[in-house]
């Protein structure tokens, strides 16, 4: 009986908190509909605010939670948030932009992509001011593009260079007594490295200062422009570790002075109307971006823009910012399908993933180029599974600061036969009728004759994986052979070693999908649908319980920037016997 109680009340519960999660959506998506329809009309302002702090994905996001937190209903993404600066530029209404630097955790080319947009923006001869109390580097090489960067007189700002730090498993690996058995292709296939490894290979330190020094190439000339001094000039500076004290910055030109918000806010009113008529309306670009139509003419042909963001995954996509090969592939079938559309822009911001389901993907890609044009845009990332991907495009677009590339192959997997035994006093033992019946094994050992087989698998994976760069780039094994072993490389080296077409964001990939087509007249059409915020918790929720998503919620929280190599550990399980495409720490740089 106590055992019937149990089960009824664990379900009850359930039943519970199902109908108070469909109730909150419902009355979510009343109130969003109803305040997206009374507040249309009150969204205006003529200063156009860009916070570069705020977390940018590729596509936008709807968000039924708005009418709880008074937040947007829509929050645009990177494609979207190029349009609405590109549609600011000949709005009268806007008579400049305000961007608000500080710290922000968006990629290099991403950061790169807005600035470009920025710097368009500009041509209308509009004024441009930037405002921050502590600028970081990444923030400050997208401000640049700003006719005058301010800095709060108690503030800080970062001219420092860039460090690129790995965390290595190796000897915590030991002390659990957890060996792992690792295969890979590709001398500068570093995404093993962590767990085989105590410091950085010299050829992964060869190809790490290859990517900084053209990032740090890309930061350089920006910054130079600013403070109109040579790019040597700005680099002494760093090195020497001149900027301190905002004093310094003024000193130096890397801002245009000193100033308090409120005497910012007085700046503005002067650039507004210098009578002092108009007053200051703000307006973010959020808003912006979700009360303005900038596509909305009527046209049969159209280009398709499929966003693939995130680690590639076998299966259906349960978790935002994963390309899951079922859900891609779905989409990918629809733009073929679909004799509207003349062509498609594949926009990639991956580190790669699971090699099966990289190579499935590509598959219904070849499908759909066989009808009609695929050019590809590169983002922060376009690496090791995500140049797989991209490898047969018509054309490649890459950003400077696009890390691609990473042309190789791995897979782990970890025996724990010696840590149960030494730590837990745990032993195994087996019965089985064919001698390869317990693979992958994780209770004991490979032997010398398992060990082959894997790597050879991993061989096998890394030729199919250059044939295809060499088919789709149309060059020779041994000039794919000088450029794979897993190196990765910036956008502007992948164009020089013919790993990419050309420098450009998504504006240019889509210009020359029209061309290909022979288009002059189009409309661009996005894919797939934007998600929803609390749609995509249900999902998770439906494949997760409450308390795993309160714990990660959590650890999260309480982690901060070292939530990282938490999750470079919890991907272990993940990985354990899989091959995989991939880098599993990314390469940041700060």
């Amino acid at each position: 009986m106590r055992e019937f109680f149990k089960m009824f009340f664990a379900s009850l519960l359930s039943m519970v908190v199902a109908g108070i999660l469909m109730l909150i959506l419902t009355i979510s998506i009343i109130v969003g509909i109803s305040k997206s329809v009374t507040e249309k009309e009150k969204k205006s302002g003529n200063i156009l605010v860009i916070d570069l702090s705020n977390k940018i994905h590729e596509q936008g996001q709807t968000n039924a939670f708005a009418a709880f937190n008074k937040g947007n209903d829509y929050e645009p993404g990177l494609y979207d948030l190029g349009k609405a600066i590109s549609h600011a530029k000949n709005d009268e209404n806007i008579k400049g932009i305000l961007l608000k630097v500080g710290s922000t955790a968006n990629g290099w080319a991403t950061m790169q992509q807005l600035r470009m947009a920025i710097e368009d923006f500009k041509t209308s001869k509009k004024f441009i001011y930037a405002y921050g109390e502590e600028i970081s580097q990444k923030c400050y090489f997208t401000a640049t593009v700003a006719d005058s960067i301010y800095l709060n007189p108690a503030g800080g700002i970062e001219l420092k260079g860039f460090a690129t730090i790995l965390a290595y498993f190796k000897g915590a690996l030991d002390k659990l007594e957890l060996q792992p058995e690792i295969f890979y292709a590709g001398k500068f296939k570093s995404a093993t490295e962590p767990f085989r490894a105590e410091k950085i290979s010299d050829p992964n330190r060869e190809q790490i200062q290859g990517f900084q020094s053209g990032m740090w190439d890309e930061f350089l000339k920006a910054a130079s422009q600013y403070m109109q001094m040579s790019k040597e000039q700005v680099n002494e500076l760093a090195q020497k570790g001149s900027i301190q004290f905002p004093s310094d910055a003024v000193k130096n030109k890397m801002v245009a002075g000193l100033l308090y918000w409120d005497e910012m806010e007085t700046k503005l009113k002067a650039k507004i109307d210098p009578n002092g008529k108009e007053k200051i309306k703000y307006i973010n670009i959020e808003e912006y971006a979700m009360n303005s139509k900038f596509d909305d003419k009527m046209n049969s042909n159209k280009i398709a823009v499929l966003f693939a963001e995130g680690e590639i995954k076998d299966g259906e996509q349960n978790n935002e910012n994963e390309i899951a090969s079922k859900t891609i592939c779905e989409e990918i079938k629809k733009i073929r399908e679909n004799d509207n559309i003349k062509a498609l822009v594949l926009r990639v911001n991956s580190p790669g993933g699971s090699a099966y389901a990289s190579e499935i993907i590509l598959r219904e890609l070849l499908l759909l180029k066989a009808k009609k044009p695929l050019i590809v845009s590169m983002g922060d990332y376009a690496a090791s599974g995500g140049y797989y991907i991209s490898s047969h495009a018509d054309s490649i677009f890459a950003l400077p600061n696009t890390i691609t590339g990473s042309i190789g192959v791995f897979a782990m997997m970890f025996n724990i036969d010696k840590m149960m035994k030494n730590k837990l006093g745990v032993t195994f033992d087996e019965v089985k009728n064919a001698p390869y019946a317990d693979l992958p094994a994780n209770f004991r050992p490979l032997n010398a004759d398992e060990g082959k087989r894997v790597q050879n698998q991993i061989d096998t994976i890394y030729s199919l994986f250059k044939n295809h760069v060499a088919t789709g780039r149309h060059i020779t094994p041994e000039q794919v052979e000088e450029i794979a072993q897993g190196r990765v490389w910036t956008g502007t080296d992948a164009k020089k070693k013919g790993l990419a077409d050309d420098i450009g964001g998504i504006g240019r990939a889509i210009k020359s999908a029209a061309t290909m087509a022979k288009l002059t007249d189009y409309k661009v059409v996005t894919y797939p649908e934007p998600t929803d915020k609390l749609s995509m918790i249900l999902k998770k929720i439906k494949s997760n319980t409450n308390t795993s998503i309160a714990i990660q919620a959590a650890l999260k929280e309480e982690l901060g920037a070292e939530y990282d190599i938490y999750a470079q550990i919890k991907s272990l399980k993940e990985m354990n016997g899989k091959v995989l495409m991939t880098m599993p720490y990314l390469l940041k740089v700060n």
